[in-house]
C-alpha cells in the first residue's frame, strides 16, 4: 500500500502464520522485510565503513538524534547534506527521537508534560527536547524515517509510571504529527505499556489510529525476562496494523529476532552485534563464540563454516583470537563485519522460510542449535 507520506510504500508478499515478508520502500531504498537495521549512533556504524555495512545486505541504518543533536549539532550535519551526506551512506536512514535516552540517561534528565531537559553527558550544559524540537532536529538530520518523541519507562516501573508514560507518549505523538513534516520524511508512532498486556493493547489502539507511516513497539528489552517479551509479542504484534511496517525497537539477540519475526515484526535495530564484537564475541549459526577462550588459540577453522562473509573466508579463529587478546583494532572491525553479515543472513533465511511456509520448524531448529553451542565465560 501507499503510506501517508509520498514516496513511501509497504507491501506484504507472503505470510506464514503470524510472520510475514515483504518490502518497505523509501525515496532512498527498498528494504526487504523482515530486516535488521545496524545502529550508527554517531553517524557511524562503529568500526565499519558505509561500504562495509552495505556489503552485509543492510539497506537501512539507524542514527541517534540525541547524540547528534549535541555533537556536532543538527545544523552542522544539515550543511553537509544530512546524515547520509555527512557519512556517505547511500541508502535509507531512520533516526530515533531521543526518547530512549529518557531511560538510558535517567540521571541526566528531568521530564515533564511539555518535554525533557537533559544535562549533557559531554559538558553538563542544559538542552530542552520537546516533540517539536525532536521533529525539527530529525528534519535537519534528513532521515527517511523520523520517530516520534516518547517516554520509555524502566522494565520494572510500577503501573502508574507506565500509565503516565503512555499518556505523555500519546500527547507527544499528536504534537509531532501537528509539526510540519520535513519533505520526503515518514514518521512512525511508538507504543508503550511496559509488560502489561492490557496497557500495551490499549496504547496500540490509540497510536495505530493516528496518521503514522509505521508503528513501533518501544520499551522492550529494558530489564524484562526474554520469555515474557516473547509472550507479549506473540499477542501484540499480530494486532499491529497489517498495512504498515511493524518495528520492534532496540531488540536484540538472534533468538529475539527470530521469535519476533515469528510474531509478525518487520524491522529491528540493536547495538548488540557490534557491541559484542568489541568484546570479542562472534555470533554464528552455531551460537555465540567467545574468542577470549583459550580453546581458540590454535584453531584454524573459520568462525562459522556456514558463513560466506569475507572474514570467515579469510581468517581463522586463532588469528581473530590473537587480535582480540592483543587489543588490535582490526579484531573488533572484523568481528563487527562478520556479526552484521550474520544478522543479514539470518533475516534473508527467515524471509525465505516465510515464503516456503516453513518458518516455525526452522526457527525452533535454529534457536536450539545456537543455544546448544553458545560459549560463555572466559
Amino acid at each position: 500500500m501507499t503510506l501517508p507520506t509520498a514516496g513511501f510504500s509497504f507491501r506484504v508478499d507472503a505470510v506464514d502464520s503470524s510472520a510475514r515478508c515483504g518490502e518497505f520502500t523509501t525515496p532512498r531504498a527498498t528494504i526487504k522485510t523482515p530486516a535488521f537495521m545496524p545502529v550508527g549512533t554517531q553517524a557511524t556504524v562503529k568500526a565499519l565503513t558505509p561500504a562495509e555495512v552495505a556489503s552485509t545486505g543492510a539497506r537501512i541504518i539507524l542514527a541517534n538524534t540525541y547524540h547528534l543533536w549535541l555533537r556536532p549539532g543538527a545544523e552542522s550535519i544539515a550543511s553537509h547534506g544530512g546524515v547520509v551526506g555527512f557519512m556517505k551512506w547511500p541508502h535509507a536512514l531512520l533516526t530515533d527521537s531521543g526518547g530512549y535516552q529518557v531511560f538510558s540517561l535517567a540521571k541526566h534528565r528531568t521530564i515533564d508534560d511539555d518535554g525533557i531537559t537533559f544535562r549533557s553527558h559531554l559538558d553538563g550544559s542544559l538542552h530542552r527536547l520537546t516533540p517539536e524540537e525532536a521533529m525539527r532536529v530529525q528534519a535537519l538530520l534528513g532521515s527517511d524515517v523520523a520517530m516520534v518523541l516518547d517516554e520509555c519507562p524502566p522494565g520494572d516501573a510500577p503501573r502508574k509510571t507506565i500509565v503516565d508514560a503512555m499518556g505523555r507518549t500519546t500527547e507527544w505523538a499528536r504534537r509531532c504529527l501537528r509539526t510540519k513534516p520535513a519533505e520526503g520524511q515518514a514518521r512512525f508512532g511508538i507504543v508503550q505499556g511496559g509488560t502489561e498486556i492490557d496497557l500495551r493493547m490499549a496504547h496500540l489502539q490509540t497510536i495505530a489510529a493516528l496518521d503514522f507511516d509505521g508503528v513501533a513497539l518501544g520499551g522492550f528489552s529494558v530489564g524484562e525476562p526474554p520469555a515474557q517479551m516473547y509472550a507479549l509479542l506473540s499477542e501484540i504484534a499480530p494486532a499491529m496494523p497489517s498495512d504498515r511496517p511493524r518495528y520492534l525497537m532496540g531488540v536484540g539477540t538472534p533468538t529475539d529476532l527470530l521469535r519476533a519475526v515469528s510474531s509478525g515484526i518487520d524491522l529491528f535495530d540493536c547495538v548488540l552485534p557490534t557491541r559484542n564484537a568489541r568484546n570479542g564475541q562472534a555470533l554464528t549459526w552455531g551460537g555465540r563464540v567467545n574468542l577470549r577462550q583459550a580453546r581458540h588459540r590454535d584453531d584454524e577453522s573459520p568462525l562459522d563454516a556456514r558463513c560466506d562473509c569475507a572474514v570467515c573466508a579469510t581468517h581463522s579463529r586463532a588469528y581473530l583470537r590473537h587480535l582480540v587478546k592483543a587489543d588490535e583494532m582490526l579484531g573488533p572491525r572484523l568481528l563487527s563485519l562478520h556479526n552484521l553479515h550474520f544478522y543479514g543472513a539470518l533475516m534473508r533465511e527467515a524471509r525465505e522460510m516465510i515464503r516456503l511456509g516453513r518458518l516455525r520448524a526452522w526457527v525452533e531448529a535454529t534457536v536450539a542449535q545456537m543455544h546448544e553451542q553458545d560459549e560463555v565465560g572466559d
